[in-house]
């Protein structure tokens, strides 16, 4: 569909985002839905994050997407925020309506859906987090909802205890743990560190330790080596591009008010990573 004067704009800020895959994916929504709308990544400099925000406005961009590392920054130059972007602390898709900027955060939603679309149940599970990160946190505001019991681990002992200390002002389940010693505790596992981007990155867990009942997740966009050794010891499995799948769906659907084609993105995803 050729861009006009009356294509409507949106995007997404990072820096960098030259490694984006989003708009393979709305993009290709965009045109099955036969919407005048495009997605282009704008890199942005965490100094000049401010002045992009108010650009959305200047520019009448229909709405962005914000990731690494401008999802907590945003926070302050926005107009409005959902219940979810505040609980969170962190917005990762800003709506545009006439000029007031709404801040909204589906990376959660996208994770729980991600997970659910496998059969894996969140409802009354045990998990551990490994990670303390932006990802992590959002991630945890969907479990601690849902969990029985959620753990945190990270290299860094201070900020596992920031993060699980947040997440418990939710419900109050949340608690961290100081070694990966007893993985046969838990349902669901999540590596939510950068361990696996790399052919020669140590495994984040002793994969000797899973067993067939569990559920584990990485949230690096490919089967990474922990799911392959995951798969091998029987236990359910689903990686990161699931999560941005979803993630960006909810975010096509608050731009455009459409349900999302899901499966015109999933191909979309699948043709470029694959």
């Amino acid at each position: 569909m050729p861009i006009t004067g009356k294509t409507k704009i949106t995007g997404l800020f990072g820096w960098p985002v030259e490694h984006t895959l989003s708009p393979y994916m709305q993009n290709s929504a965009f045109v099955h839905c036969g919407l005048d709308y495009c997605y282009i990544p704008f890199p942005v400099r965490p100094n000049r994050l401010e002045s992009a925000i108010e650009a959305i406005r200047s520019l009448s961009l229909s709405g962005v997407n914000l990731t690494i590392p401008h999802k907590e920054a945003a926070m302050p130059f926005l107009d409005e925020a959902d219940e979810e972007a505040l609980a969170i602390g962190a917005v990762n898709t800003i709506t545009n309506t006439n000029g007031i900027l709404n801040g909204h955060n589906t990376d959660g939603r996208g994770f729980a859906t991600a997970i659910q679309e496998q059969g894996i149940i969140l409802e009354g599970c045990r998990a551990l987090i490994i990670g303390a990160g932006g990802a992590s946190r959002a991630i945890g505001y969907y479990l601690s909802r849902s969990a029985k019991s959620l753990h945190i681990y990270n290299r860094t002992y201070e900020k596992a205890v920031a993060l699980a200390s947040f997440l418990s002002r939710i419900s109050g389940n949340t608690d961290v743990v100081q070694d990966l010693s007893s993985l046969s505790e838990y349902d669901i596992i999540i590596n939510a560190t950068s361990l696996g981007l790399k052919e020669d990155d140590p495994l984040p867990l002793d994969v000797n330790l899973l067993l067939p009942f569990q559920a584990v997740c990485d949230l690096i966009y490919r089967k990474t080596p922990l799911l392959m050794k995951a798969e091998q010891k029987g236990c359910r499995t689903t990686d990161g591009l699931a999560m941005l799948l979803w993630q960006g769906a909810y975010a096509f659907e608050l731009w455009t008010g459409m349900h999302p084609p899901i499966e015109v993105m999933r191909t979309a995803l699948l043709s470029i990573v694959k």
